[in-house]
Formats: C-alpha cells, sequence, structure tokens
C-alpha cells in the first residue's frame, strides 16, 4: 500500500473508530473490517441515528454483499451519489473503494450540514477555520493542506475554545513537530478527538492530503460546535431565569409594601374612629393638633407609598407581558383595588374625625359658657336669698301693734313683688341646666345639684311667703302709702339695676361680625333707656324726699328704717353708680371683640382668596394631564420629557399648599368654623393635591412602561401613533380607559370575529385583575403580542435539552456545571424529580419546570 492510502487508511480508521466505540465496537483493518458489511451497516447507525435493515448474519458472500448493499442503498437514500462503487469490491477488499466509501460518509454526515454565514460543506468548514483563527498570529488558513503543516492551525482551534489546554504564547511557527504532537495529543486526551494522522505524515510531505487535513479538521467543529450549543443553551436560560427571578423578587417586594400599607391603615382606622369625647378644651385642643400632626407627617409617606404601589404593580404586569409570563396576581384582599378600597375608608374615617374635633370643640366652648352663666346667676340668686327664710319665718306680727302689723304687711307685699321679680332668674338657672345636661356636661352632677338646691329653697321661700301673708292680711288696716309707694317702685328698679349689671357682665361668645353687631346694637339700644332709667330713680328718690319733709314738719317718730323694703337710696345710689360704670367696660369688650371678629373675616378671606385659586389650578392640571395622556405630540420620549417638565411645576406649586396649609391652621386656632367667601375646604384641597400627584406619577408610568413595550417589542412611532388613534376613537368618554363593551367594538372593526368565549379569552388577557377597563398599556400589549420575539416554553425546554445531552431530564452536576451558581440553585430548589422509564437517582424534571416559568403549569 502506497504512502498515500496509508494515511487516507490511519485518518478514516480513527475517524470511524471515533464513532463506533460508541456502539462498544471498532476496526483494525478498514478494508477487511467492513467486508461483511456489519460494522458497516453499524456505523452509518451510530453516525445517523437511524435505524438500517436489519443485517444478514450468515458467512457466505450472499450475505455480506447483502449487507453492504443494504448500506449504500441507506447512503443513496441520503442523497449521495455513489460513483464506480459496488457491494462486490468492498466484500472483495478493494481498498480504493472503500476509503471512497468512507470518504464519501464523511463528506455527507460530517462535512456537509457544517453552514457558517451562509455557507455550507467544504467552504463552511474553511470559513469557520479562518473565523476562529483569525486573532492569532503566525496563522493564515486558506485551504486544507498547506496552511496546516506548522500545526499552529490546530493549536490556535483549540487554544480559542480551550485556552487553559495549551499555552499557545510558547509555540514557534519553525516547530512542526512540537506543534502538531501538541495538539493532537491535547484533542486526544482532553477533547476526545482521535490521533488520525501523525505529524511526520504532514511535515514530511510538500502538501499534506486535503482529504485527510478535511476529516480531522471536522472532528475539531463538531466537538467545539457541541459546547457552543451548550454554551447558547445555557445563555438562554440564565436570561429566561434572571427574568423570572426579578420578576418574583418584584412580587415579594409589591407584596410587603402592601401588607404593610395595609397594616397602618388598619391601625389607623380605629384611631380616627374613636369619637370618645374629652371634659375640657386643653383635652380637646390636643386631640386636633395630634390630628394635624397625623396629616402633615403621617399620612404624606404613606400617599407617596400607595402611588408607589400602583406604579410598581403597572411595571410588574408589563414585564411579565413582555417576557410572555402568566399577569401576577397578589395574595387575596392585596389586590391594588383593594389598597383602594381600604384607602377609601381611612379617608372616610379621617373627614369624619375632622368633623366630629370641630363639634365637640364647638360644644365645649358652649359647654363652658354656660356653665360660667349658671355660676355668675346662681351666685346672685343664693346672695339675694341668703336671710329670706329666717325672715319670714319670724311671729314679730304675734305682738305688734297694729300700725306694726300695717307696716309688717306692707312689707311682705313688697318682699312678694320682690319674690316675683326673680321668678325669671331661677327659670334661666333651671333652663341652663337642663341645656348642660342635653349636652352632656361633665361636671353636670354637681350643676344638678345646686340647680335642685336652689329650686327647693324656692319653692320653700314661696310657701313661707304664702303662709306669712296669710296669717298678716286679717290682721293688716292701713299702712303708710307712701313708704309702700317708695317699696313699690324701688324694688322692680332694684332688680332691674341688678339686671343691668348681670347682663353688662354676663360673657358672650361669636362667631361672626353680623353676631358681634347684633349684641352691639342691643347694648346700644340698652345705653338709650338710661335716660329714662334716671328719670325713675330721682322720681324713686323724691318718695323718699318727701317722706323726710312729712317727718320734718310734722316731727313724727319714725325709728327705724323703711318698713316694707330694705332698698334704701344709698343702694340705690351705689348700684346706679355702679351701672353707670359698667356701660364703658362693656363698650370695650364689644370693641375688642369685633376686632377679634374682624381678623376673623380677614383669615376668611385670606385662606378664600388662595384656595379659589387653587382648588380651579388643581382641576385643571388634572384635565389637561387626561389630554396629555391621550394626545399624540411628538415621540413617546418627548411627551415622557414634558410630563416630567410638568411634574416638577406641580412640585414646584408645593408652597403655596403649604402656605394655605398655615392659612387653614390660622382659622382653626381661631376657633373659626365657617367660610361664606369659598365653596372649597382645605380637605378639598389636600385630596385635590395628592390625586393630582398621583395622577402625574401614574401617567409618567404608562408612558414609560409604553416605551418599554415599544422598544421589547419593536413597534415603531407609527404604529403606535395608529394604535393611540384606535384607542382614543373607542374611548367614547375620553378618560384614558375603555370599557369591555368600547373595546369588544374596537376589535370587531378591526376584524374580530368574537364570540363569548373568545372574547373572555381576550378579556382576561388584557384585564388580568377583572376590573373590566382596557388601559392603553394593555391595548398595545395586545396589539403587538403576535409579533413579539419572546422566548417561550418550548425553546427553554429545547434549551435544556442541549444542556442535559438529548436526555429527558438533567442532572444537578449538569446544571452547575453550565449555569452560573445561584442559577443552577435557583433550578435545582425548584425541578421536581423526574419520574419517566428513563431516569436515574438525582434526575429533574426539566420539561414540567420550563412550562411553570411562563404559567402553563404550577411552578
Amino acid at each position: 500500500m502506497s504512502i498515500f492510502f496509508s494515511v487516507f487508511s490511519q485518518t478514516f480508521t480513527a475517524w470511524c473508530n471515533s464513532h463506533l466505540r460508541k456502539a462498544g465496537t471498532q476496526i483494525e483493518n478498514i478494508e477487511e473490517d467492513f467486508r461483511d458489511g456489519l460494522k458497516l451497516m453499524l456505523l452509518l447507525e451510530v453516525i445517523s441515528g437511524e435505524r438500517l435493515a436489519k443485517p444478514e448474519r450468515g458467512k457466505m458472500r450472499v450475505h455480506k454483499i447483502s449487507n453492504v448493499n443494504k448500506a449504500l442503498d441507506f447512503i443513496a437514500s441520503k442523497g449521495v451519489k455513489l460513483v464506480s462503487i459496488g457491494a462486490e469490491e468492498i466484500v472483495d477488499g478493494n481498498a480504493k473503494m472503500t476509503l471512497g466509501m468512507i470518504w464519501t460518509i464523511i463528506l455527507r454526515f460530517a462535512i456537509q450540514d457544517i453552514s457558517v454565514e451562509e455557507t455550507s460543506a467544504k467552504e463552511g468548514l474553511l470559513l469557520w477555520c479562518q473565523r476562529k483563527t483569525a486573532p492569532y498570529k503566525n496563522v493564515n488558513i486558506q485551504n486544507f493542506h498547506i496552511s496546516w503543516k506548522d500545526g499552529l492551525g490546530f493549536c490556535a482551534l483549540i487554544h480559542r475554545h480551550r485556552p487553559e489546554l495549551i499555552d499557545y504564547g510558547k509555540l514557534r511557527k519553525d516547530d512542526p513537530m512540537t506543534n502538531l504532537n501538541t495538539a493532537f495529543d491535547v484533542a486526544e486526551k482532553y477533547l476526545d478527538i482521535p490521533k488520525m494522522l501523525d505529524a511526520e505524515d504532514i511535515v514530511g510531505t510538500a502538501r499534506p492530503d486535503e482529504k485527510a487535513i478535511m476529516t480531522y479538521v471536522s472532528s475539531f467543529y463538531h466537538a467545539f460546535s457541541g459546547a457552543q450549543k451548550a454554551e447558547t443553551a445555557a445563555n438562554r436560560i440564565c436570561k429566561v431565569l434572571a427574568v423570572n427571578q426579578e420578576n418574583e423578587q418584584l412580587m415579594e417586594d409589591y407584596e410587603k409594601l402592601a401588607s404593610d400599607l395595609l397594616e397602618w391603615i388598619r391601625r389607623t382606622i380605629p384611631w380616627l374612629e374613636n369619637r370618645m369625647p374629652e371634659n375640657t378644651m386643653q383635652a380637646m385642643q390636643q386631640k386636633l393638633e395630634d390630628f394635624r400632626d397625623y396629616r402633615r407627617l403621617h399620612k404624606p409617606p404613606k400617599v407617596q407609598e400607595k402611588c408607589q404601589l400602583e406604579i410598581n404593580f403597572n411595571t410588574l404586569q408589563t414585564k411579565l407581558r413582555l417576557s410572555n409570563r402568566p399577569a401576577f396576581m397578589p395574595s387575596e384582599g392585596k389586590m391594588v383595588s383593594d389598597i383602594n378600597n381600604a384607602w377609601g375608608n381611612l379617608e372616610g374615617a379621617e373627614k369624619g374625625y375632622e368633623e366630629w374635633l370641630l363639634n365637640e370643640i364647638r360644644r365645649l366652648e358652649r359647654l363652658d359658657h354656660l356653665a360660667e352663666k349658671f355660676r355668675q346667676k346662681a351666685a346672685i340668686h343664693e346672695a339675694w336669698t341668703e336671710g329670706k327664710e329666717d325672715m319670714l319665718q319670724k311671729r314679730d306680727y304675734e305682738t305688734a301693734s297694729l300700725s306694726e302689723i300695717k307696716a309688717l304687711l306692707k312689707k311682705h307685699e313688697a318682699f312678694e313683688s320682690d319674690l316675683a321679680a326673680h321668678q325669671d332668674r331661677v327659670e334661666q338657672i333651671a333652663a341652663i341646666a337642663q341645656e348642660l345636661n342635653e349636652l352632656d356636661y361633665y361636671d353636670s352632677p354637681s350643676v344638678n345639684a345646686r340647680c335642685q338646691r336652689i329650686c327647693d329653697q324656692w319653692d320653700a321661700l314661696g310657701a313661707l311667703t304664702q303662709k306669712r301673708s296669710e296669717r298678716t292680711e286679717k290682721l293688716l288696716e292701713t299702712i303708710d302709702q307712701l313708704y309702700l309707694e317708695f317699696a313699690k317702685r324701688a324694688a322692680p328698679f332694684n332688680n332691674w339695676m341688678e339686671g343691668a349689671m348681670e347682663d353688662l357682665q354676663d360673657t358672650f361668645i361669636v362667631h361672626t361680625i353680623e353676631e358681634i353687631q347684633g349684641l352691639s346694637t342691643a347694648h346700644e339700644q340698652f345705653k338709650a333707656t338710661l335716660p329714662e332709667a334716671d328719670k325713675e330713680r330721682q322720681a324713686i328718690l323724691g318718695i323718699h324726699n318727701e317722706i323726710a319733709k312729712i317727718v320734718q314738719t310734722y316731727h313724727v317718730n319714725m325709728a327705724g328704717t323703711n318698713p316694707y323694703t330694705t332698698i334704701n337710696p344709698q343702694e340705690i345710689n351705689a348700684k346706679w353708680d355702679k351701672v353707670r360704670q359698667l356701660v364703658p367696660q362693656r363698650d370695650q369688650a364689644l370693641i375688642e371683640e369685633h376686632a377679634r371678629q374682624q381678623n376673623n373675616e380677614r383669615l376668611r378671606r385670606q385662606f378664600a382668596n388662595q384656595a379659589n385659586v387653587i382648588g380651579p389650578w388643581i382641576q385643571n392640571k388634572m384635565e389637561e394631564i387626561g389630554r396629555i395622556s391621550i394626545e399624540m405630540h411628538g415621540t413617546l420620549e418627548d411627551q415622557l420629557t414634558h410630563l416630567r417638565q410638568y411634574e416638577k411645576s406641580i412640585v414646584n406649586y408645593k408652597p403655596k399648599i403649604d402656605q394655605l396649609e398655615g392659612d387653614h391652621q390660622l382659622i382653626q386656632e381661631a376657633l373659626i368654623f365657617d367660610n361664606k367667601h369659598t365653596n372649597y375646604t382645605m380637605e378639598h384641597i389636600r385630596v385635590g393635591w395628592e390625586q393630582l400627584l398621583t395622577t402625574i406619577a401614574r401617567t409618567i408610568n404608562e408612558i414609560e412602561n409604553q416605551i418599554l413595550t415599544r422598544d421589547a417589542k419593536g413597534i415603531s412611532q407609527e404604529q403606535l401613533n395608529e394604535f393611540r388613534a384606535s384607542f382614543n376613537h373607542f374611548d367614547r368618554k375620553r378618560t384614558g380607559i375603555m370599557d369591555a363593551e368600547d373595546f369588544k367594538t374596537c376589535l370587531i372593526s378591526m376584524g374580530y370575529n368574537l364570540g363569548e368565549n373568545e372574547f373572555s379569552r381576550i378579556m382576561s388577557i388584557v384585564d388580568p385583575n377583572r376590573m373590566g377597563i382596557v388601559t392603553f398599556q394593555a391595548f398595545i400589549d395586545f396589539m403587538s403580542r403576535e409579533t413579539a420575539d419572546t422566548d417561550t416554553a418550548d425553546q427553554v425546554m429545547a434549551s435544556f435539552k442541549v444542556l442535559a445531552g438529548d436526555k429527558n431530564y438533567i442532572l444537578a452536576d449538569e446544571l452547575r456545571r453550565e449555569l452560573p451558581p445561584d442559577q443552577a440553585d435557583y433550578c435545582i430548589a425548584r425541578m421536581a424529580p423526574y419520574t419517566g422509564p428513563d431516569g436515574v437517582p438525582g434526575a429533574l424534571d426539566y420539561m414540567s419546570f420550563s412550562t411553570a416559568l411562563y404559567g402553563e403549569s404550577d411552578l
């Protein structure tokens, strides 16, 4: 055999044995060992993965020819033309024909399927070699003969894929024997590529055999392309797992934030629903201050958390849709709608609490005023009744003369007049006590006890007066009319002065300019009566002067004071001077209260002027944001920039809100409870401001998600404009969302033939939370999902199969070898044990794991 055939034989024998050993056999002599056709058929089954016809086991020539023909027929069935190669030549051990047949098999099964950048077979293999060796110095692969003589080409291929196996920097171009032997030894030891050529065969010839070099190099290609497929498969799996891990973290973050927010709401609502009143104004003012701290310090961060929660939820749903994952369904009770309902309950309790606080402060203010009024009137009445019971119980009429009896009776009549004049005060005291009880005054027991004592005493005085009158009336004959007239006129005038002093010293509480003007008008009317009262005082003093004149003229012995009254001119003058003194004091008090009410009116107007600007401003901004979100001006980036500038201008408006809060606090501290100059309350402004911040943040998030969807799915700006135009056309209410009926009409207009089941299926995709609405984000996700380039469960399953070496299961060691440690552990922890009949201990089911990643089964 020539050197030419010897090289062929060595190369092809090594190539055949690299495959036959997978079936547990090998050949020694390529011309002899294929003559019966059995190992030839086995070789074809191994390299093709297919079963050939059952071979003949006989030893006769006819059996051998039959087996070889079966092998040749199989080769021909793969589109290979066998020229001048017959079964008889193979059976007869024709070396040339046998080597030609093996070369044909190599070309078909090892080289023909090589494809690199639209080239195939020999050209594809050559291009692959050039691409892989391009970075290496002194390597220039142009063919499959002399380009490989120095051995650097083989070493470069190995170093490019397995750099740890060869120290390429130490190789020399002028030492081809060392280079070739190094490459062949390393390939055989570490890459499972048998040694197909000797270094001497390549170095010792001017032009190495092309077929032998191609066969050898194709083995390197297949060895490294398998590793490349595994690397590609591992990269795909890592990408999918990274998305899944990120989404799981986002879900955990949402659940925690939702739980924390709901727990805060759960703790806060009972505090806001507590309606246990305090007994003092100071205590209720402290409750109001605590509520202000809640509004200023505690609630605003929670408003931000609620807004961020909605943004996170929408972003997560967008990422899940883009990665072809099922929609995220939060735990029971933690949906965005659940949080909105809980927030609504919180704001309802909050509004009721503030109204209750203000009503309680009004009630306590009224109670304090009534209690003080009760004490003043009770003290005046108790001072008047002191000693009256003892006086009525005297039996002085039993030993008196007739004239003295007359005097006693007249005196008693004067007392009855005085007693009747005090009836109104007793009724006022009882009415005030009743009102204190109705308003649930905390010290009602002591008020009731004092009122009861006054009423009991009043009844006793009435009974004693009636009894004394009955016993003295029948003894009466005559009485001094002058003393009687003095007593009768002095008693009501004295009572009028006492009432005037009481009224002038009475405390008052007003809340408006009109109320203080009413008090001032009444006071002016009172002052207008003073001249007439002064005339009455002078007339009463004239009666006393007439008595003195009669005593002086007729020298009558009038021992003691007026027997019919204890009132004397000195007391009348003293009380009149007191009334005159109290009038200017009342004037000053009314002036000061009028100034206070004017300041309150200024505070009302100051608050109203700002609120009447801020309220419409907030409403206008809400409407402008709504228009921006549905209009199509510029690109999404332009809209996002516009919205962020808009958000900045809104945030810059915050000092005006804070200023209004300050004015509102001044109003509350001044106990101002109404404002006719504006329909806006601070609560309206707060709620509107919080909704404005939430709306701009939510709108920005929607545009960001649209950008994320556009970039992930390759949607052009023109397509986005078309989507927006269609959406706006069917968004009849111009709210930025479509209800289910509008969406159905939209689909029908685009040619969808919708039954109830199909429409329900589509709604479950675009409205996973079952809220009955379709957002623009969900609309563009639906419109673009058919053309999206996303991973599927089948693609991930195929990648795992590559890593598993075509097995139906995968081992933990294989995962750790191909994937990063954290993602390998992630898979191992979640993959179920493989239960198929071909399983081994520790086998894991990557198929069910792949479907679970996309929501097609449980993970």
